[in-house]
């Protein structure tokens, strides 16, 4: 097959333009910008690096676990492993747990929702445990599970040793990696909806839980997502806003006083959404391109973004884009809606900047022999004419 490359320039007079992805709109802005962390980063939702202090160093996270206990239990739902009815009963072990609690009872019940809600809201360590052993049958297989989709995301700087962060040996992670599981995170619903619940009841409504993460009340535009405190990890917190299109992660770990870690989050954020805009490139369902279908009951297949694909650009300047499409000159049958058949890309200055998949509308089936001899009759008459 020939490989066809398209490329269109994108004559976005914006009211934007020169982020280096990874460099920020401003330098000057980026060294004033400080922030009492001992390791943070401003992320976008694309994984582009707006500021960083330290951001890969190793440290203890807290509850900031929990980010990647709820991503496992959120994927659980998803996959169908478990429901949001299933009834967990409270171990020994969960009930053994110090720390933030909902005080469970070895052999009280509570359903897979209500204990995801005690996780979310008040990060709840008994919780976490009773979850993971529902889903993995043990602690221990739940942080193998753990450590294997921390390298599954490329997180180098991560190793779980339990699985609500309660201080123990070998159990660290980084501003950055914690930013790049919540950039996951944003892409679940369940997960976001949960992380976003302000307030909640459990046991009928005799125990009232108020979400540990106060930028939901604080915050234009926040939505998530973690907060962690422990005496050796000082104070974690990983949140998300998004504002006019743009979502942005901001990371910090070891802030020195209560509510610092909140403080220093906003101060991030604020700095971000000052210095940068979305743009956006493409919406999900968009159709994108047509691809010749070869042996098949059609003849052309739509392609579509499979995402929404927004770019991050600093205010200020005016940039020209361009879109690369790249896909094979045609397909072949049987072709399954949502199979990926190629890819719009955006460059700048020739530097991909950022990429979706572009997938088959709808399924094609493989045409009948009968089918295809008709089609090639067409097509020679269609050359001779």
């Amino acid at each position: 097959m020939i490989r066809k490359t398209v490329l269109v320039t994108l004559l976005f007079l914006l009211l934007a333009g020169s982020t280096a992805f990874g460099a920020p709109a401003n330098p000057q802005s980026a060294v004033q910008l400080q922030t009492s962390a001992v390791s943070a980063v401003l992320m976008d939702e694309n994984g582009t690096i707006l500021f960083e202090k330290d951001s890969h160093k190793r440290l203890p996270p807290a509850s900031v676990t929990k980010i990647m206990t709820l991503l496992l239990a959120v994927e659980a739902v998803e996959q169908g492993r478990i429901q949001l009815t299933d009834e967990i009963f409270t171990s020994e072990t969960a009930w053994r747990q110090g720390g933030s609690q909902i005080w469970l009872e070895p052999g009280e019940k509570m359903s897979v929702k209500e204990i995801l809600t005690a996780v979310a809201v008040v990060s709840a360590n008994d919780a976490a445990v009773a979850l993971m052993e529902h889903i993995y049958g043990s602690e221990a297989a739940a942080v193998e599970a753990m450590n294997k989709r921390a390298e599954a995301l490329g997180l180098a700087d991560t190793h779980f040793n339990n699985v609500n962060g309660l201080p123990t040996t070998d159990h660290y992670m980084s501003a950055y990696d914690a930013a790049l599981i919540a950039k996951e995170a944003t892409t679940h619903p369940l997960y976001m909806e949960m992380c976003g619940i302000k307030e909640a009841w459990l046991r009928d409504g005799k125990n009232w839980l108020v979400n540990t993460n106060k930028l939901l009340w604080w915050y234009k535009g926040g939505d998530g997502l973690k907060t962690g405190w422990t005496e050796e990890a000082k104070y974690c917190f990983v949140g998300t806003a998004k504002r006019d299109g743009l979502r942005l992660i901001s990371a910090v770990f070891a802030t020195p006083e209560p509510r610092s870690h909140l403080r220093e989050s906003m101060k991030l954020l604020d700095w971000g959404f000052a210095n940068y805009t979305a743009v956006p490139i493409v919406t999900q369902g968009t159709v994108v391109e047509r691809l010749k279908v070869n042996k098949g009951i059609e003849k052309e297949i739509q392609l579509v973004a499979a995402q929404d694909l927004n770019l991050i650009v600093g205010k200020g300047q005016n940039k020209n884009l361009q879109k690369k499409i790249v896909a094979d000159s045609s397909v072949n049958a049987p072709i399954e809606a949502g199979q990926k058949c190629g890819e719009l890309i955006v460059i700048k200055d020739g530097k991909e900047m950022g990429k979706v998949d572009l997938i088959a509308e709808k399924a094609v089936p493989k045409a009948g022999l009968i089918r295809i001899f008709q089609n090639m009759i067409t097509n020679l008459f269609s050359i001779s004419n």
